[in-house]
This record gives structure tokens, C-alpha cells and sequence, in this order.
């Protein structure tokens, strides 16, 4: 992400203004360059590749009391009550609430903010690089606070309900299934990640719930390490069955091959945007030791176990203690389904999305200008059953 000031006559002007000896000259210019520039931060952050931007954005004014009708979101002849997991305060434990499809659901939302601070002289200097770095640096402050909190409450729902207990009648009930094989997602993986979720969204009558062709997983948050072993599918056999037709073992040397339409298919986009119907989304926070990685393995959920090296197949049967330096957790969403709730109040003077102001608590001995960026946001999860893992 970068913010670049273009170096018009105007913008340079302003700049060199904004360190003016008259304090009402040099306070107007940095109030001037707040209002141009806070949109611009505010579309830089809404559109950043980040785990955050998976939630959908609604806006609503500061000044509401803002709700959520949810029978707006949800048939109430398919659904009963809904498991919604949202965060009190910034950073805070995510909770879940037992809520009714036909009631209004209050929200609360807290505030993210950054302040930063630059040297005047650089503005008397017309440096616009440093202005543009500066600006720059606060949306990544914001966007990294967005993100962790993002995380904190899709993996705390996750591990919420990836428990698998052990009850044997409730067992493989879980949203998190084990990969099959040590190491590495084979196709079978993707097939009874499938399957489970089918099964878990049922609607509240124990049937079919209405839209059923549209709820499974679409989208798997994985790790630079998985997509290597997705790639490895171009060129490695691969499959959940050996050539005499018996179960795979992990010593198995010959397993059936994937199809050759879809190894061509993945030699040919080695990015690997879509695999099996589900799009892949590769970030570097997942993966084992990784931030994400970490904070699932935080709540410490038991999960149906993953295959190992030794030869012990996936099973609900096989229950484990998440832990970050033995496992890793792949992300599955059901994005088709507008659940994942970002609320962001707009300014009611601007309508801004991203409150931007010039700080004016430097004296003149100082010799600062400083900017204090903030946005007042609620996310929350209206259904968990959007969620899903595999632990390998």
C-alpha cells in the first residue's frame, strides 16, 4: 500500500503553507489537507487485500443507535435461532449470543485510531514525499488494528465451534476436519470439507434449508505452504486411493493421479486462484508459527486430528489438542452469504467513512505537525456455520 501527493503547484503550496509562521495560516492549511486527504485514506483502507475486507461493509451514522433486523437477513421458516459472535471492545475476547431470527439485533462498536507526527521543517521543504509516507504509515496502523481484530473473531468463532468432544454420539460435528494426509491437502480434503459443511447447515427443522445449492465453502484462507502442496499436484501423484483400489496409507508409494485436465490446470495457473470450485487466497500470516496460526491455536480448541506420518488417518475418533508448533489451521468461508458484518459510522457533518483532523497539541517550541486518523466500526457474525478448517 502507498500514498503518493502528486507534486502540482497547488498541492506544494498547500504543503509549504501547512508550516507557515502565522499558526492560523499553518492550522488552516493542515485542516485543508486532512479533508483532501481523508477520503482518499478511507478508500485505500476499504479496498486493502486484507482478512478484514472479507467481512461486508454497511455504513450507518454516528449518530444512530444502530440495529440489525435480522429477518431481513434470513427466512424465518428455514431458521430458528442463529449463533451470532461479535467483540464488545477493540481486540476484545469474541462472545457468542444465542439470538432469534425474528428480533432486532443492537451492535456495539468501538473506536480504532493512530496518530502520527512529522517534522515542520520537512513541510517548509515542500518534501511530499514525507507527507505521503506519513499518511501512508497511519492507514497501515488502522489496517493492521482492522485485521487483528478481524482475526480475533473469525478464529475465535471457528474455534468455538471446531470442538469435536468426547461424546461418540455428537462426535464429527465439529467445523474444523483433520487433512488426511501429513503435511499436505489432498483432493479427498476438499470433498469431505464439502460434505461436512452440507452437513452442518441444515436448516433448524433438521431439512434442506432454502438456497441449500448455495451454502458450502467458496473460499479457503491458506498458508504460502499449502498452496506449494496444491502446486504439487502438477507434477506429483496424488489421491485417496491406491492402484489395487485399497485406502491410502502415508507410505504409500502409487496413488491414482488427479485428473489430467486439472494437473494441466494447475501447471498452467502455478498462482493457484481456484482449485476444486473453491477460490484460494494466500496470505503470509497463516501457516505454523504464523500470527493467525497463533491466534487459533490461542483458545485452544480440541479438533478432529490430521493424518500423520506414522501411518494414524483423519477421523472424528481422533480428537487433538490445537497447537501451533504441531498444526496448522486452513480457513474456509461460505461467502456467499452476507453473514460476515462490517458496521462503519460515517462522520454526520462529512459523511466520511475515516475521520482525519490535524492535531494541535504541538507548541511552537515543538516544531511538529501531527494528524490523528480514527474509525468507529462493529463486526460480528450473524451465522458461524459460514466457517469451516481443516487442521493439518
Amino acid at each position: 500500500m502507498k500514498i503518493t501527493l502528486k507534486r502540482t503547484e497547488e498541492q506544494v503550496e498547500l504543503v509549504k503553507a501547512m508550516a507557515s509562521k502565522n499558526r492560523d495560516v499553518a492550522y488552516q492549511a493542515q485542516v485543508a489537507l486532512a479533508e483532501f486527504i481523508g477520503p482518499v485514506l478511507a478508500e485505500v483502507i476499504a479496498q486493502a487485500p486484507t482478512l478484514s475486507n472479507l467481512f461486508t461493509k454497511f455504513s450507518f451514522n454516528e449518530d444512530d443507535n444502530a440495529s440489525i433486523p435480522l429477518d431481513l437477513y434470513y427466512d424465518i421458516t428455514d431458521e430458528d435461532y442463529l449463533t451470532v459472535w461479535s467483540q464488545n471492545v477493540a481486540g476484545g475476547l469474541p462472545s457468542n449470543a444465542a439470538t432469534p431470527v425474528q428480533s432486532e439485533m443492537k451492535f456495539t462498536t468501538y473506536r480504532l485510531d493512530s496518530a502520527i507526527d512529522f517534522d515542520k521543517r520537512y513541510a517548509a521543504r515542500s518534501r511530499l514525499d514525507v507527507v505521503s509516507k506519513t499518511f501512508t504509515r497511519l492507514a497501515q496502523e488502522i489496517l493492521l488494528k482492522q485485521d487483528r481484530n478481524s482475526a480475533a473473531l473469525v478464529f475465535g468463532a471457528l474455534a468455538g465451534n471446531g470442538k469435536t468432544d468426547n461424546v461418540a454420539s455428537t462426535r464429527g460435528n465439529g467445523h474444523v476436519i483433520g487433512a488426511n494426509s501429513a503435511g499436505r491437502l489432498i483432493l479427498d480434503d476438499f470433498n469431505r470439507l464439502m460434505t461436512r459443511a452440507k452437513r452442518i447447515n441444515q436448516s433448524w427443522a433438521g431439512g434442506t434449508p432454502v438456497g441449500e445449492g448455495n451454502r458450502g465453502v467458496t473460499d479457503l484462507i491458506v498458508s504460502p505452504e499449502v498452496v506449494q502442496s496444491l502446486r504439487e499436484m502438477a507434477y506429483n501423484p496424488i489421491g485417496t486411493r491406491n492402484p489395487d483400489g485399497s485406502a491410502i496409507s502415508n507410505t504409500s508409494a502409487s496413488p491414482i493421479a488427479a485428473t489430467d485436465s486439472m494437473r494441466n490446470d494447475v501447471y498452467a495457473g502455478a498462482g493457484i486462484p481456484e482449485f476444486y470450485g473453491v477460490s484460494i487466497m494466500e496470505i503470509q500470516e497463516m501457516g505454523k508459527g504464523q500470527r493467525y496460526n497463533k491466534i487459533f491455536a490461542g483458545f485452544s480448541p480440541d479438533v478432529e486430528g490430521p493424518g500423520t506420518s506414522g501411518g494414524t488417518a483423519a477421523s472424528a475418533n481422533h480428537v487433538v489438542d490445537f497447537s501451533d508448533s504441531t498444526h496448522e489451521i486452513v480457513l474456509g468461508l461460505d461467502r456467499s452469504r452476507d453473514v460476515m458484518l462490517h458496521a462503519v459510522a460515517t462522520d454526520s457533518e462529512t459523511g466520511s467513512e475515516f475521520s482525519l483532523a490535524a492535531d494541535d497539541q504541538y507548541s511552537v517550541r515543538q516544531n511538529k505537525i501531527g494528524y490523528y486518523g480514527s474509525v468507529e466500526e462493529g463486526r460480528m457474525i450473524l451465522d458461524n456455520r459460514v466457517l469451516m478448517g481443516i487442521c493439518l
